[in-house]
């Protein structure tokens, strides 16, 4: 496995032109992916790996600042970059962190969480560089990117209702509950 160093992903961010603003929400998305990977060491009989988990969560939005105003998918497009870099596994999980591919809900009764999926939970629980809880995310979301339209605001309810299972389960494991990450987070380092 190939995974680029945090010293590494901070180099690409500032490579890639992005923006302050979001250079801030990927180390906050980071801040929690580590945290949570962290906790899940003694949790889980198979935690995700904490480098990729942290380095999956700093370049998840690589591609975002180029797509504002191409319009591109900054999943899809974030995820070639990667690849072209020879990250593959940071390729996968820059791919997944908008709509989780492989939503597997009895894996997660078995406490088996990816660094795919705790890097999506995590972008899902910051707007901007703030810890906010699912339900201010999804609105934040449907007014910014349904454009008032009934099929886009279905398929992201429908993710969300998928990442609240997520959340259900993996906190299931935990010792805090979900209101409680940020200021567990704020005692975090990654």
């Amino acid at each position: 496995m190939n995974i680029p160093s945090i010293a590494a992903c901070i180099a690409l961010m500032e490579e890639h032109a992005m923006l302050a603003n979001i250079r801030a929400h990927s180390l906050m998305v980071a801040r929690i992916a580590g945290l949570l990977a962290t906790e899940l060491r003694t949790k889980s009989s198979h935690p995700p790996d904490l480098q990729l988990c942290v380095s999956g969560a700093l370049l998840h939005d690589i591609a975002k600042t180029p797509c504002l105003t191409s319009g591109c998918n900054h999943a899809k497009a974030g995820a070639e970059i990667c690849s072209s870099l020879g990250f593959p596994e940071i390729a996968a999980i820059v791919a997944g962190h908008v709509v989780l591919p492989d939503f597997s809900p009895a894996r997660y009764q078995q406490g088996i969480f990816s660094a795919q999926e705790i890097v999506y939970y995590s972008d899902k629980r910051v707007r901007h560089d703030q810890i906010v809880s699912l339900p201010e995310r999804l609105e934040y979301i449907l007014d910014k990117y349904s454009d008032g339209d009934a099929g886009k605001q279905e398929g992201i309810r429908d993710n969300f209702r998928k990442c609240t299972l997520l959340e259900e389960q993996l906190f299931s494991l935990l010792d805090f509950a979900p209101d409680e990450l940020a200021e567990r987070t704020t005692a975090a380092a990654f």
